[in-house]
């Protein structure tokens, strides 16, 4: 018998073209399409914590819709069977997608330089504009700026996506999808190195002439981590839709679900590694979907491929840093130490989420809205999760799986040894209690 050639496993890559053309595995999201399109406002926002699709989802938009897309690419996938809808959509609009999740700096000066070369990088792409007939000198001539000197003021990089949709607009006579990665990202990076205002100001004032005030706009789609406050960011924006892990509508796109894990592990015979996988990297509960973490399920089998008795990796916490459940835990009251403690043993709690926020909620004087801001950032980042659904936004928190415990364990061990160090006269009374056995002193 022939063997069977397994599919290469796309871990890091993102780009949905590569995927399909290289034959790697893919696991079919294709759907997304048709209900984004069932239900479309003209600015819909998705929040997810990292790793889970979403990046991979917005290119495979681009490619969907983008003048010019490959239709082989969907073949035989979930799409390809709405013959109305890809007859009406596939290849039929110009497209201008970028990524913010590069933005990331310790200073706002290297954040803008980075935040210009992304935008520039995209009028570099449509440069063939200035050869366009359907287009006059004057209108060619700010997108020619650009490409000779760059962004030389503020304002003109505020303006820039809406003079590329204009632009686009134009050329084809059809209206332009803005699609914008990991929003957050730059937002991020300002409140840990303390230029937030000046970003906030910057990117509230960019998304304004983009999505708000902008003729050329068909719809857009934007991806983050968090729901940053439209009073933040989005101000005025109507028609806005934002789908958050607790929605119901699109709860299976992001993430793999059970079945989408079982197969995958049929596919490489690896049916015995289910119950491992599941204890480790399920749990997550998005509207009224369980849905494993891919960037985990992928490089756990990716692993037990060279090495089937592999243990079980720190996959989602090693790509990025844990500064969320650490601040949690420095920061914490006692009794906010015994709900980690209960959670960490497999407990629930029960605590209301802010379903939108801005980071400089999180520097709140009230140590009891500064927790609730916290337990929140917990959850939309995928620390926590939901184990039933919110009732009065109040959610039933529980921690989703092995993985994530270990984090909280390890970053528990690291404070607990910490706060000992720092009063020697508890540590002496802590180490003559287990000497002598004294069970109430060592409590």
């Amino acid at each position: 018998m022939k063997e069977k050639i397994m599919k290469k496993l796309p871990i890091g890559i993102e780009k949905f073209k590569e995927i399909r053309t290289e034959k790697f595995y893919y696991i079919d999201k294709t759907g997304f399409i048709k209900e984004l399109m069932d239900s479309w406002g003209k600015v819909n926002l998705f929040t997810r914590p990292r790793r889970f699709g979403k990046s991979l989802n917005m290119d495979m938009l681009r490619s969907f819709f983008g003048i010019g897309a490959d239709a082989a690419l969907f073949e035989g996938l979930q799409i390809s069977e709405e013959k109305e809808l890809c007859e009406k959509y596939l290849g039929q609009y110009p497209v201008i997608s970028i990524s913010l999740k590069d933005v990331e700096s310790d200073s706002y000066e290297m954040s803008y330089e980075l935040l210009s070369g992304i935008i520039y990088d995209e009028a570099l792409r449509l440069q063939w504009l200035l050869d366009s007939e359907r287009l006059t000198k004057y209108d060619k001539a700010p997108l020619q700026g650009i490409l000779d000197h760059g962004f030389r003021s503020q304002a003109e990089l505020c303006q820039s996506i809406k003079l590329l949709s204009g632009l686009l607009y134009k050329q084809y006579d059809k209206k332009v999808i803005i699609l914008i990665d990991e929003y957050d990202v730059p937002l991020h990076k300002a409140y840990q190195n303390g230029y937030y205002d000046r970003m906030v100001s910057l990117i509230r004032t960019m998304f304004s002439m983009a999505l708000k005030t902008n003729d050329s706009l068909l719809f857009a789609v934007l991806t983050g981590c968090l729901r940053v406050s439209k009073e933040s960011i989005f101000t005025g924006l109507n028609n806005f839709k934002v789908h958050a892990i607790s929605d119901v509508r699109y709860d299976e796109y992001f993430g793999f679900t059970d079945a989408e894990v079982r197969k995958l592990l049929a596919d490489y015979g690896m049916e015995e590694k289910y119950e491992e996988v599941r204890e480790w990297y399920d749990g997550y509960r998005f509207g009224q979907q369980e849905v494993y973490c891919p960037w985990d399920v992928l490089n756990y089998v990716s692993d037990h491929l060279a090495d089937r008795s592999a243990e079980p990796a720190l996959y989602w916490a090693n790509s990025s840093g844990n500064m969320t459940v650490r601040d949690i835990i420095e920061q914490s009251t006692g009794t906010v130490r015994s709900e980690i403690e209960l959670l960490v043993s497999g407990g629930v709690v029960k605590k209301k989420i802010i379903p939108e926020m801005t980071y400089q909620d999180l520097e709140s004087e009230d140590p009891e809205e500064k927790m609730t801001y916290l337990w929140s950032l917990l959850y939309n980042t995928g620390y926590l999760t939901d184990t039933e659904r919110a009732a009065g936004g109040v959610h039933s928190l529980a921690i989703p799986n092995r993985e994530v415990r270990l984090i909280f364990e390890q970053q528990i061990l690291t404070w607990f040894s910490k706060a000992v160090k720092s009063d020697t006269v508890k540590l002496r009374s802590f180490c003559n209690a287990v000497k002598d056995g004294n069970a109430e002193e060592i409590i």
